[in-house]
């Protein structure tokens, strides 16, 4: 890995030059560490010719939007809020297909980024994107892995230059120039830029993604908490998904029929492998006893992935 200031030196560099000297910039924030990067940067070398934006697609964890607007404003950045969910669930309505499902987020982003970009007479867009997203949505002649929302998922036409400052890196170097930049929670675990949609597998509705945002938010929880006590070692990633698939279940005298949740926690260091997790049997245990009663009626059954990266991904879409 090259030396952190050597690396934000020459990407400072290079993104003086793509914009050039009265260039304006729209910026999506999406509160993860490479959207972060990219625009602390961004807000550094061309100050108030920036306008960065985060995007509410409603396929967040519960109370994301606020935190994250919150947190960035904390931090220096005049992040807006732009609340744009019925584009997204209109944009979703009857997919299945996980591959049309980010080709579709992606073009939502896109024409809400348009939409918004017009006011302040925006001719670029940056975006964080990094080298695995690229390389899974079929970069240098690979085979397509699966379409990243904000690569593949990209529409042919579009108002503005896309411009990726940190699209060579890989997410252990992203970290670093976070350390060096003194950004909040340089080791926040990664979430998709699709949001829930790739967890909720199947036909994502507002309802199955108020289930999973509950289920998403007893792991999160229940993992932290393990290890803030001292009882386990952070995973580099740990979230639920919800399964299109129905069991027979009892709840009480009653039967119930109704979804699954599979539980996934990950090691790796650039999100190129990954290794399943070993967590203890109490925590599993834990984690499942509190979203079949915390989501009673709607799951009934818990299960865990023990896959690897490869022969799977981390998510499952």
């Amino acid at each position: 890995m090259k030396d952190p200031a050597k690396m934000l030196s020459e990407i400072e560099a290079k993104l003086s030059a793509d914009v050039g000297p009265t260039g304006k910039v729209v910026t999506a924030l999406s509160g993860g560490i490479d959207s972060t990067v990219a625009a602390f940067i961004a807000h550094r070398v061309l100050g108030d010719r920036v306008r960065s934006l985060f995007v509410d697609t409603g396929l967040l964890r519960a109370g994301e939007a606020r935190q994250v607007v919150e947190r960035m404003r904390s931090q220096g950045i005049p992040l807006e809020l732009v609340d744009a969910r019925k584009d997204f669930f209109a944009s979703l309505k009857g997919v299945t297909d996980p591959e049309t499902k980010r080709k579709r987020i992606g073009e939502t982003f896109i024409r809400v980024f348009e939409r918004e970009a017009v006011s302040s007479q925006a001719k670029y867009l940056i975006q964080g994107t990094i080298a695995p997203d690229w390389i899974e949505s079929g970069g240098n002649l690979r085979d397509v892995i699966k379409s990243h929302h904000n690569v593949g998922g990209l529409p042919e036409k579009m108002a503005f230059t896309i411009v990726e400052p940190l699209r060579d890196l890989y997410k252990d170097e992203v970290r670093a120039l976070a350390g060096l930049l003194q950004l909040p929670e340089p080791h926040r675990q990664p979430f998709p830029g699709p949001g829930l949609a790739v967890r909720v597998l199947g036909e994502v509705t507002e309802d199955r993604v108020a289930i999973l945002q509950r289920a998403t938010a007893v792991v999160e929880e229940a993992v932290e908490k393990a290890v803030s006590e001292g009882k386990l070692r952070l995973p580099w990633q740990y979230f639920a998904v919800l399964l299109p698939v129905r069991s027979t279940g009892v709840t009480g005298d009653n039967r119930t029929y109704v979804d699954t949740i599979a539980v996934r926690m990950v090691e790796s260091i650039d999100a190129m492998s990954a290794t399943a997790s070993e967590p203890p049997a109490w925590l599993l245990r834990s984690i499942s006893e509190r979203i079949t009663r915390e989501l009673v009626g709607k799951v009934n059954r818990v299960v865990y992935d023990i896959t690897d990266k490869p022969p799977a991904t981390i998510e499952w879409e």
